[in-house]
């Protein structure tokens, strides 16, 4: 008698669901740009989606929840201060209100959002970051220390900088060729690179000494690599035959794949998506109709494959949520905002079916919160730190807009102005009384110039209706015509 037996594990029933159209962004332009970037960036706060611009490169900011959904203006404000097109975005995971963006212009700009979102068009940064002499095509915030900001062009240079004081801090010259991708570890003391060259490393990002290299994936498309919580490293490739390839490695051993295996025949770049709390990987490939995901576990085959979430048309692009910003009521473990090309971002909610209504310990432990474990000088200085973790028990409600500030040089986030109680001239706050006024007075003009064209056209109708009521003969014609004519004039002159 034969058997199967089945591997315990309580993501095994996890199950996607998406949300109604209504419940959805609809009507975003999303960019129609070739480069392989997610094209979105999710917080609790706010979504972020790059998007088609005349003149110049640009992207939206919606803020979450019911304040925004449905169909989206064509005329929503925008972040649009680039001269070229903006190619990734990322949001600060220690300030919700902090944004950067890399564009094909060479410059990466860092934005301050306020809590309401944008009220018109933003084109003022905190702060331009200028070294690339190419476009930039990937940004990255580490995750333990505060303003520490990483960003990699077509110039083969990988950056490091303080946003705070807007210094490079650390030049990283390794690479052959294009940077793909980046990623740190759990505590931020290394750096795993793919590059065009085929290659993956890990870096000393304080010193762009490389500690390890090794061919990753034969193909010649792009190849992405994240560091997983407990320091192995997944990959996604293409094989020499253009097949779909995802592997799992050891950093002293990345020549020797633990696994490797071939999932499809598909031209879409994957883009690992990592829940280090649930040790998940979601991959979502470009252009691809499906999300697959898988569990990684200690026990051969160590990647298992649990289900894979069908949808109807492909995918341009997809932003995650982090784990605070999930719904811990509804025992959902990921969010996903998914991009199409039919304008619409549709959130998709992955849940595990539990029947009890209370918190679910075993599936929220504590996660990463939004507060800094280090500053960006300490991090200079070698000190590394764990990120600090909150509870989600209670919930999670995002905190109003927080002041950043770095020790000994004067901090250019410090340049957001402050909220007040009568309100401040800053995009997006409250508007101030002189503001009001100014607006009310444009309105009363619009309202005068509006009745002055209703006047004109009700006595241009009227002397078109007096023509055509002439009669071709008759003494009379000629005093009806005056008569006509002098009421045409009589009404002009009131207008």
């Amino acid at each position: 008698m034969s058997f199967r037996v089945v591997r315990n594990s309580k993501f095994r029933h996890v199950y996607g669901q998406a949300l109604k159209r209504e419940q959805c962004y609809d009507n975003i332009r999303v960019s129609k740009s070739s480069w392989d970037s997610t094209f979105c960036a999710v917080n609790p706060k706010f979504i972020a989606i790059i998007v088609e611009s005349a003149g110049g490169g640009a992207f939206i900011v919606l803020p979450q929840g019911n304040k925004i959904s449905g169909r989206i203006p064509a005329d929503h404000p925008l972040v649009g201060g680039h001269k070229g097109p903006v190619l990734d975005i990322a949001w600060c995971p220690h300030n919700d209100n902090v944004i950067a963006s890399g564009s094909e212009d060479c410059v990466v700009k860092v934005w301050h959002i306020p809590d309401c979102g944008l009220v018109k068009t933003l084109t003022e940064p905190i702060v331009d970051l200028v070294y690339h002499q190419r476009r930039v095509g990937l940004v990255l915030w580490h995750p333990t220390a505060q303003n520490v900001l990483l960003t990699a062009g077509s110039d083969n240079h990988v950056v490091i900088w303080n946003v705070g004081t807007g210094e490079a801090l650390v030049e990283i010259d390794c690479h052959p060729d294009i940077v793909y991708s980046a990623c740190f570890n759990w505590d931020g003391s290394e750096l795993l690179t793919t590059c065009k060259d085929k290659k993956i490393r890990i870096i000393n990002p304080r010193t762009g000494e490389v500690t390890s290299e090794a061919i990753a994936h034969e193909g010649s498309k792009a190849t992405r690599a994240i560091f997983l919580r407990h320091g192995l490293v997944f990959t996604t490739g293409f094989s020499k035959m253009s097949e779909r390839q995802y592997s799992l490695r050891t950093p002293d051993c990345l020549e020797e794949p633990i696994v490797m295996v071939e999932l499809d025949t598909s031209n879409g770049v994957m883009f690992p998506l990592y829940d280090p709390d649930t040790n998940l990987i979601f991959l979502c490939g470009k252009g691809d109709s499906v999300i697959r995901y898988f569990e990684i576990t200690a026990e051969p085959p160590f990647v298992h494959y649990i289900n894979t979430f069908q949808t109807p048309d492909p995918q341009r692009g997809i932003g995650m949520m982090p784990k605070r910003g999930c719904d811990v009521t509804t025992c959902e473990i990921a969010r996903f905002y998914r991009l199409n090309n039919s304008g619409l971002c549709q959130i998709i909610t992955m849940t595990v079916p539990r029947k009890s209504e209370l918190f679910q310990e075993d599936l929220y432990p504590d996660t990463l919160g939004d507060n800094s474990a280090l500053t960006a000088e300490e991090w200079v200085e070698g000190k590394d730190a764990e990120p600090l973790l909150i509870s989600l028990k209670d919930g999670y409600k995002p905190p109003e807009t927080k002041s950043v500030s770095v020790g000994r040089k004067s901090n250019l986030l410090n340049k957001i102005p402050p909220k007040s109680k009568g309100g401040s001239d800053s995009v997006g706050a409250p508007v101030s009384e002189k503001a009001l006024q100014d607006i009310a007075d444009e309105i009363r003009k619009l309202k005068a110039m509006i009745v002055k064209h209703e006047n004109r056209i009700r006595a241009l109708e009227a002397e078109v209706a007096l023509s055509k009521a002439k009669e071709p003969t008759g003494n009379a014609e000629p005093e009806e015509a005056n008569g006509g004519g002098d009421a045409a004039a009589l009404a002009s002159d009131e207008v």
